[in-house]
C-alpha cells in the first residue's frame, strides 16, 4: 500500500493530501530511510513521522483495514523542546 494512503487509512494523519505533503517535505521515514508518498508500506515496517513538535514512531501491524482495530503499534512518541 502507498505510504500516503496508509497514513490516512490507519488514521495516523487525517487527510491523504496532508500525508502526501509530509512525505514530500521529508518528514516521514520508513525503516530509517526517507520516504516518498508513493513508497510501499509492508507489515513490520517502522515509520517515523516528524510532525510539528512531535516525533512519532509506529510499527505497521496490518495493511488491511479491520473494524475497531488499529493498523499500527505506537512504539515511541516524544516532544521536541
Amino acid at each position: 500500500m502507498r505510504l500516503d494512503k496508509y497514513l490516512k487509512v490507519a488514521r495516523i494523519i487525517k487527510r491523504r493530501t496532508v500525508a502526501k505533503e509530509a512525505a514530500e517535505k521529508e518528514k516521514v521515514e520508513i525503516n530509517g530511510k526517507l520516504a516518498k508518498p508513493s513508497s510501499a508500506v509492508k507489515e513490520n515496517d517502522v515509520l517515523t513521522l516528524h510532525l510539528g513538535q512531535k516525533i512519532i514512531k509506529v510499527k505497521v501491524t496490518s495493511i488491511e483495514m479491520k473494524r475497531d482495530q488499529l493498523m499500527y503499534e505506537l512504539l515511541e512518541e516524544e516532544k521536541q523542546p
